[in-house]
């Protein structure tokens, strides 16, 4: 017993010099969970300058969201959209530069 102890001892010792692959962002998770946090807080955003108008946004909306006027359907949809794209825009710019400067500086 004390034999299959110390040959199973002097097998574990020593560093491993398997590498480890630097982890990276799934662009498209990122891009799909980015797009639908920035549309479901642009949905939150609108809602909340219905309910309360003396505090509304929708002047940032008129400014950050091209072709957006406040508030008809259309307008809604496009806002909508927009945010969603601007999520993908982040996640594309974001997550590329991020993997790749992961893998250059952690191996």
């Amino acid at each position: 017993m004390a034999e299959s102890l110390r040959t199973h001892e002097c097998c574990k010792s020593g560093t491993s010099l398997t590498s480890t692959r630097t982890p990276g962002i799934p662009v498209v998770v990122f891009g799909m969970s980015l797009g639908t946090f920035l549309a479901i807080t642009y949905v939150l955003c609108v809602g909340f300058d219905l309910l309360f108008p003396g505090q509304a946004m929708y002047q940032t909306w008129l400014r950050l969201l091209p072709g957006f006027s406040w508030l008809t359907w259309t307008s809604f949809l496009l806002g909508l959209v927009e945010s969603f794209a601007y999520g993908w825009y982040v996640a594309l710019i974001f997550g590329p530069l991020f993997n790749f400067f992961a893998r250059r500086w952690n191996g």
